[in-house]
C-alpha cells in the first residue's frame, strides 16, 4: 500500500546505490521490476507519466498466442506466447480470464476452411492443448446470432484470453514493491549520466513538487518503449524505433451483443481485426498506421481510423446497423516495433530487441503476454555487469499465488475480480469500503471500494489516472462517466486529499482529455464507409455468382462428356456383337 505521503517518503530514499534503474513504467519496466526483485537486486522503477499511462493502457487486452504470427513463421514467438498465456491463466484468475474466439468461414474465403484447420490444429499443439472445434453454419450462427449470414459456411471456435492491461501493470509493480522494489511515477528521466561514455546513472525531476535528483546505478535499463530512441539519441545512436498506432472503438455491450470474440479479415485490406466482450462493452480492434505525431501528446484515434474499424463492425454485424452514435468511447496506443523498412506496417516484426549501447541497455517491441520472458531476456543480458547475479529461475509464477479470504464479499464473481486485479491487496481494499461501496458503478463491473482503494493506496496524481487506468471508468461509460463525477467526488477527494479548487481543476482537465482523446471526431470529418463496403459486398455477390456459374456449366460438360462417353461405349459394345453374331452366323 502506498500511504498519502508515499511520494516523499520515496523521493527521501533515492540516494542511495542502485543495483538496478529501470526507465519506463509499462508492463515491460514492470516486469523488469519484479524478476530484479526476485533475485535480490536493488532495483528503481522511473516513469515519465503514469504507471500504464503508455502502450501498456491501451492494447487489445488479449493475452494470446498471436495465431496470425504463424502465418509469418514466427513457430517460437507463437510457442512461447500460447505457454505464457497458459501461465498467466493459471497465476492470474480474474485478471486474466479464458476468451473464446470465433472464426467464421465464407463461400470464396481465401485463406479458407482447410488453412484456418490446419493453423488452429498448429497453434493447439504448441500449446499441449485441443481447444479448437468446428461448426457448420447453423451451429455457428447460434454462438454469434447477428453476425453476417450471407455465404456464411460455418466456422471455428478457439481458446484464447483477455486482461485488464493496466491493472496487470499495477498487480506486476505492486508485488514488486512489496518484494523490495521501489517505483514512482510523475518521475522524468531528464539526462543520463555519463562517465568515460559510459552511462552509470541518471537525473530525475519530480513532475509533482519539481524536486531535482541525480541517481546512479551498476545498470540503467532504457524499457521506454516508443520513446527508447529519446535516451538513446543523448548518446548520439541512430533511431531504431517506427512508432505505430493502434486504435479502438468502444460499444455498449447492447448495441453489439457478444459473449465471445470475434476474430475475421477486414474487407478492405484483409488485416486481421477482433470484435470482442470486454468489462462489460464491447471492442472493435484494431488498426495499424505509424504514428506520425508527437510522442508526448496523448494519441488518439483519427477520423480514417473510426470509418476503418466502422466498416469491420458494419461488415461482420449487418444486421445490427451500427452508426457512429452507437460508440461509447474510443482510446488509441502507440506500439514500438523495430522499423525494418516494410511499406505495410503490419509486416513489421513484433519480436522484442535487447541491445546495449555505451552502457545503457535498451529493450523495446514484443508483446504483452511475453513480458515476464522479456524481462527474464534483460536480467541474461546484464549478468556480465553484476557478476553475483544468481541464476534466473524461469519456473517461479508470473503472479504471486494469492491464498486469503474474502469473507465479506458474497458474491464468488466479486470475489475472484478483486483477488486477480488486487492480490494481496485485495483484502485492505475490502477492509476499507464502506457500506454500499461493494457494489458496482452503473453501467460496469467495478464497484465503487475500487475508486476509494485506488485514490487511498495507488500513487494517484491526477483524476485520469483514477478514471483511465486505476479503473477503467473512461472507457466504459458515455461521456467517460460524467454522470458519476459527483458521486465520485463524495467518496474519492478526500481520500486523494484534493481541495474544491483542486478537484474542479482536475475534473476541467479530465473533461477535456476525454473528449480529445476518448470520444470519437467530429462525425462531419469521417469518410462514409458504406458505399466502398457496399461496392466489396456487391463484388463479392458477383463473384460468388460467377463461381456458381462456372460450376454449374462444368457440370454440363461433365455431364456431357459423359453422355458421349456413354453413348459411345453402348455403340462399341454394340457393334462388338454385331461382329460376334456376325461370326457366329
Amino acid at each position: 500500500m502506498w500511504s498519502n505521503n508515499w511520494r516523499e517518503e520515496t523521493w527521501s530514499r533515492l540516494d542511495q546505490a542502485w543495483d538496478l534503474i529501470i526507465i519506463g513504467g509499462g508492463i515491460t519496466g514492470a516486469g523488469i521490476l519484479r524478476e530484479a526483485t526476485r533475485l535480490g537486486l536493488r532495483g528503481l522503477l522511473l516513469e515519465q507519466r503514469d504507471f500504464a499511462w503508455g502502450t501498456s493502457s491501451r492494447s487489445s487486452k488479449l493475452v494470446h498466442g498471436g495465431l496470425r504470427y504463424l502465418k509469418e513463421g514466427k513457430i517460437g514467438l507463437t510457442r512461447a506466447s500460447v505457454h505464457e498465456r497458459q501461465r498467466l491463466l493459471d497465476d492470474g484468475p480474474g485478471l486474466i480470464d479464458p476468451l473464446g474466439f470465433l472464426l467464421a468461414t465464407y463461400r470464396g474465403d481465401n485463406p479458407g476452411r482447410w488453412m484456418y484447420q490446419a493453423a488452429l490444429t498448429v497453434y493447439d499443439l504448441l500449446a499441449l492443448q485441443w481447444s479448437h472445434q468446428r461448426y457448420d453454419a447453423g451451429d455457428f450462427q447460434k454462438l454469434a446470432p447477428n453476425i453476417s449470414q450471407e455465404g456464411l459456411k460455418g466456422g471455428f471456435r478457439y481458446g484464447d484470453a483477455q486482461t485488464d492491461d493496466a491493472r496487470l501493470v499495477l498487480r506486476v509493480i505492486r508485488e514488486a514493491v512489496a518484494a523490495g522494489g521501489t517505483a514512482l511515477n510523475y518521475a522524468t528521466v531528464e539526462t543520463l549520466l555519463r562517465n568515460h561514455r559510459q552511462v552509470y546513472g541518471v537525473q530525475v525531476r519530480d513532475g509533482v513538487s519539481g524536486a531535482v535528483a541525480a541517481l546512479s546505478a551498476r545498470v540503467v535499463v532504457n524499457a521506454t518503449g516508443a520513446w527508447a530512441d529519446r535516451l538513446r539519441g543523448q548518446l548520439g545512436a541512430a533511431p531504431r524505433i517506427r512508432p505505430l498506432r493502434g486504435s479502438h472503438l468502444i460499444f455498449s455491450a447492447q448495441r453489439l451483443p457478444l459473449s465471445q470474440a470475434v476474430s475475421f479479415l477486414h474487407p478492405f485490406d484483409r488485416r486481421p481485426v477482433f470484435i470482442f466482450p470486454w468489462e462489460g462493452v464491447t471492442l472493435v480492434g484494431t488498426t495499424d498506421v505509424d504514428h506520425d505525431e508527437a510522442l508526448d501528446v496523448e494519441p488518439a484515434i483519427t477520423a480514417a481510423e473510426v470509418a476503418y474499424l466502422m466498416a469491420a463492425a458494419d461488415a461482420q454485424f449487418p444486421s445490427l446497423r451500427l452508426t457512429l452514435a452507437d460508440v461509447v468511447a474510443t482510446y488509441a496506443g502507440v506500439r514500438p516495433v523495430i522499423g525494418s523498412g516494410q511499406a505495410d506496417p503490419s509486416k513489421e516484426s513484433r519480436d522484442h530487441v535487447v541491445w546495449e549501447e555505451e552502457g545503457l541497455l535498451t529493450v523495446t517491441g514484443g508483446k504483452l503476454t511475453t513480458f515476464r520472458l522479456i524481462a527474464l531476456d534483460v536480467l541474461r543480458a546484464v549478468r556480465h555487469r553484476l557478476p553475483t547475479l544468481p541464476a534466473v529461475d524461469d519456473q517461479q509464477p508470473v503472479l504471486n499465488q494469492v491464498d486469503v479470504e474474502l469473507a465479506a464479499v458474497g458474491a464468488e464473481p466479486l470475489r475472484r475480480r478483486l483477488l486477480g486485479r488486487y492480490g494481496a491487496d485485495a483484502v485492505a481494499l475490502v477492509a476499507a469500503a464502506q457500506p454500499g461501496e461493494l457494489e458496482p458503478l452503473p453501467g460496469t463491473l467495478t464497484t465503487w471500494a475500487e475508486l476509494r482503494w485506488a485514490a487511498r493506496a495507488e500513487g494517484v496524481v491526477h483524476l485520469d489516472d483514477l478514471l483511465l487506468r486505476r479503473a477503467r471508468v473512461g472507457l466504459l461509460l458515455p461521456e467517460g462517466g460524467a454522470a458519476l463525477l459527483p458521486a465520485v467526488a463524495a467518496i474519492c477527494q478526500a481520500e486523494l486529499g484534493w481541495d474544491d479548487a483542486r478537484w474542479q481543476a482536475e475534473k476541467a482537465a479530465y473533461r477535456a482529455l476525454w473528449r480529445r482523446c476518448y470520444s470519437i471526431p467530429a462525425a462531419a470529418t469521417i469518410p462514409d464507409w458504406r458505399p466502398r463496403l457496399d461496392a466489396l459486398r456487391v463484388q463479392r455477390q458477383q463473384k460468388i455468382a460467377m463461381r456458381q456459374q462456372r460450376r454449374r456449366l462444368t457440370a454440363v460438360l461433365v455431364s456431357l462428356v459423359l453422355s458421349m462417353t456413354g453413348v459411345g461405349l453402348l455403340w462399341g459394345l454394340r457393334r462388338k456383337a454385331e461382329a460376334r453374331s456376325h461370326h457366329a452366323g
